[in-house]
């Protein structure tokens, strides 16, 4: 290390060209590697789009419910004034509460619907891409 008393770096007379130029590294395709980030990107641009257009979907529908919901009460609520004795009253009443419930159940099931829709249709499209991603990845392998 030290030679007449000052010091030698020891890589100085390293060759890192000799050593590097044995290790057999791969080469990147750089076309590959850009078409498929655009086919990526595609996926999930397509994806997050049709995301948003069931988002507006379920809240269209979801509106739609509650309009009708809100009618259903005014309704009810007329219904209800126009009865004349206290037990026709409560029979709407609880007509109108289990009809509430009943169409509470099937709005429920309709919007998980919609949505489980929706989620399976992003996995299915972003599932294929991962499918096809290592089909291109096991193709560009064998051609080494």
């Amino acid at each position: 290390m030290y030679a007449n008393g000052a010091f030698k770096n020891p890589f100085t007379d390293f060759d890192f060209s000799k050593i590097s130029g044995e290790f057999k590294l791969p080469t990147v395709n750089v076309e590959t590697m850009v078409e498929t980030a655009r086919k990526n990107f595609a996926v999930l641009t397509s994806v997050n789009t049709a995301a948003v257009e069931s988002m507006k979907t379920i809240a269209q529908r979801q509106g739609d419910m509650v309009r009708t919901a809100m009618e259903d009460l005014s309704k009810h609520g007329s219904d209800v004034l126009a009865a004349a004795t206290v037990e026709e009253k409560a029979v709407k009443q609880i007509d109108f509460a289990k009809k509430s419930y009943d169409l509470a159940i099937a709005n429920t099931k309709e919007l998980v619907e919609l949505v489980g829709k929706s989620q399976a249709d992003a996995f299915e499209a972003l599932n294929a891409r991962v499918a096809e991603l290592a089909d291109e990845v096991k193709a560009a392998i064998a051609k080494k």
